[in-house]
């Protein structure tokens, strides 16, 4: 997986995910951005459930923990954030349905590592007070409120009917041109560190390779419609 993420890194910087701001019918059939996002994103919800659901350790304190931090940012991503979308965009099949493989085997990766890989003693009931816990919960939550208040930004840039773009600002996107991917890259970064493990880890990789090269083509983008910008693409004052 981790090795699949530098393709795909490398990858993306050549080619442009055509969803979103950039979508463009060359990717093929598409499907309505809403259903897209719900039939792409629910998967990993369903999954991880399951998994708890099917494990002897789905009462234990610390998995428990995990599971439902794992779980609000992806109810959130399944069935809240596609309701609040506006417009009328599509989103290509071939995304859609990579994106769902992807989820799938994240929530095999994550859920499995926590409620079965892992040594069954190494989240124990003391893990909530580690500082790999509290560091990583601070920085999760950080990064989903970030995430969600640059989501917000971004869907009150138009008034109805208006199909121009616009700079997102406010927020951090003083800093960086795509607040909404920092959050999420944060959130990720986190659960990384309050799981320790590989697999976190491996996740928060995929999401930077995932979004990185996506960031730097809006970035771009801005800096070619609105002038030259100060802001970095992702990572305030470094990427």
């Amino acid at each position: 997986m981790a090795a699949t993420a530098v393709v795909v890194f490398l990858a993306l910087l050549k080619i442009e995910a055509g969803y979103g701001i950039a979508y463009t019918p060359k990717w093929g059939p598409s499907v309505n951005n809403k259903l897209g996002w719900v039939l792409m994103e629910a998967p990993v919800f369903i999954i991880m459930l399951i998994l708890c659901l099917a494990s002897p350790r789905r009462t234990e304190a610390a998995p428990l923990a995990m599971f439902l931090i794992f779980e609000l940012h992806y109810f959130q991503r399944s069935f809240i954030f596609p309701l609040m979308m506006k417009g009328k965009s599509r989103m290509p099949l071939a995304i859609m349905l990579m994106g769902m493989l992807f989820n799938s085997l994240n929530a095999l990766m994550q859920g499995g590592w926590i409620f079965f890989v892992s040594a069954p003693d190494r989240y124990p009931a003391s893990w909530l007070g580690s500082w790999q816990f509290i560091l990583g919960t601070i920085v999760f939550f950080w990064g989903m409120a970030t995430n969600l208040h640059s989501d917000h930004i971004i869907r009150n840039l138009r008034k109805p009917g208006d199909t121009r773009h616009y700079l997102p600002r406010g927020g951090m996107f003083r800093f960086v041109t795509s607040a909404n991917y920092l959050g999420e890259l944060m959130e990720w970064v986190g659960f990384a560190i309050l799981t320790w493990s590989w697999s976190g880890a491996v996740f928060a990789l995929w999401t930077f390779a995932n979004l990185a090269p996506r960031a730097l083509k809006i970035n771009a983008r801005y800096n070619r419609e609105f002038g030259p910008l100060n802001q970095k693409a992702i990572i305030p004052f470094i990427f």
